[in-house]
């Protein structure tokens, strides 16, 4: 796809969001839900004029850090490589926080559910976006797993990325557990991810060595 499109995409799921809020605000109350614990029940409230639009924000503001990290990375020119993967996957975490905030709507218009399990596949597919995004990206500075290690070696990067990616879609397939099992939602969310990041440092350390030890007092830029 063009990189024209992807931009119409992402702004046209900015603009979606924040529409989707303003039609909504007459109809909510004073107050408004926006934190759920882990049980999926509402706990945390604020004023409707302030809860109601933190999500929109949030979803404005990334859009243009991730927007704009192509732009400044010393590494411009690798991300170029990967950069309709990288436009897509903004995309998703834009639909992701329209996903939240049509359920914190729907939810303050009086519908009830399990949050927490409504969100399981929700996550599901951004892991899986994630998985894809890792899988593909090449070195630079502000996308993917950095680690000294990765980023001090082009190696150790493309062999830390290519293992993530399948572990970050595996994770994102774990998330749909917690759909059918609303009780352990947040297990099957939270679980898997934590444990990837630590194994994926471990990992990229590891490689790191052996590939200094195959080559003694080799460094890589």
């Amino acid at each position: 796809m063009h990189p024209r499109w992807n931009l119409m995409i992402i702004a046209a799921i900015l603009v979606l969001t924040f529409a989707l809020s303003i039609a909504a605000y007459p109809y909510l109350p004073n107050r408004i839900a926006t934190h759920w614990g882990f049980s999926g029940e509402a706990n945390g409230f604020m004023p409707k004029a302030e809860g109601l639009f933190i999500v929109p924000l949030i979803s404005a503001g990334l859009a243009l850090l991730l927007l704009a990290i192509p732009r400044i990375d010393p590494l411009k020119e690798n991300i170029r490589k990967f950069r309709a993967d990288y436009d897509r996957f903004i995309a998703v975490v834009l639909l992701f926080l329209l996903s939240l905030q049509i359920l914190v709507i729907l939810w303050n218009l009086g519908a009830r559910f399990n949050f927490s399990q409504i969100l399981s596949p929700a996550f599901g597919v951004l892991y899986y976006a994630i998985g894809i995004l890792v899988g593909r990206a090449r070195r630079n500075w502000f996308i993917g797993i950095r680690t000294p290690w990765t980023l001090s070696s082009e190696q150790v990067w493309d062999r830390t990325h290519a293992l993530g990616g399948r572990l970050f879609k595996i994770a994102g397939i774990l998330c749909l557990g917690g759909a059918v099992l609303p009780g352990l939602a947040w297990l099957f969310i939270l679980g898997p991810v934590l444990v990837i990041s630590v194994w994926l440092v471990v990992y990229s350390y590891r490689e790191y060595g052996k590939e200094q030890e195959g080559h003694p007092g080799r460094q890589e830029g």
